[in-house]
């Protein structure tokens, strides 16, 4: 799989149910499925979750596998939700690849995870609010 056609990791606003999902997966993804994030921490930010790099740590989300026909569209749009732009040192959020935790067989799979930019990730490591379950929907 090339980095440019991996599944995407969502831990926050774009797992069912919540404010995101709908407006900007619907019509664009082939399957969801539950997924853990190793080693990252959940902390919570104004109104959504930034996930901090950090041994130890487990995130719950879900593992999204887009439609081939949708990939670019979804790509370009989660980019722009996350206010990513590659090499901004402005960012919030950087978009890395990452194995991911299958939920149903244990299996990993590389997917792309957006994870707290290392000034943000600093600040949230001396005094942002960690989400201890690692799960957003329990907070």
């Amino acid at each position: 799989m090339t980095p440019a056609s991996l599944p995407f990791f969502v831990y926050g606003t774009l797992r069912p149910g919540e404010v995101n999902h709908d407006l900007f997966l619907r019509g664009r993804v082939r399957s969801e499925e539950p997924g853990r994030l190793a080693g990252a921490l959940l902390y919570d930010g104004p109104g959504y979750p930034y996930a901090v790099e950090e041994a130890g740590g487990t995130i719950a989300g879900e593992l999204l596998t887009p439609r081939a026909d949708a990939y670019a569209e979804l790509l370009a749009a989660l980019d722009e939700l996350e206010e990513y732009t590659p090499g901004d040192p402005r960012n919030l959020y950087e978009r890395v690849a990452r194995e991911v935790i299958r939920a149903a067989d244990g299996t990993p799979v590389r997917a792309w995870v957006y994870v707290a930019a290392p000034p943000v990730a600093a600040r949230l490591r001396a005094r942002g609010k960690l989400i201890e379950s690692g799960d957003w929907l329990l907070r």
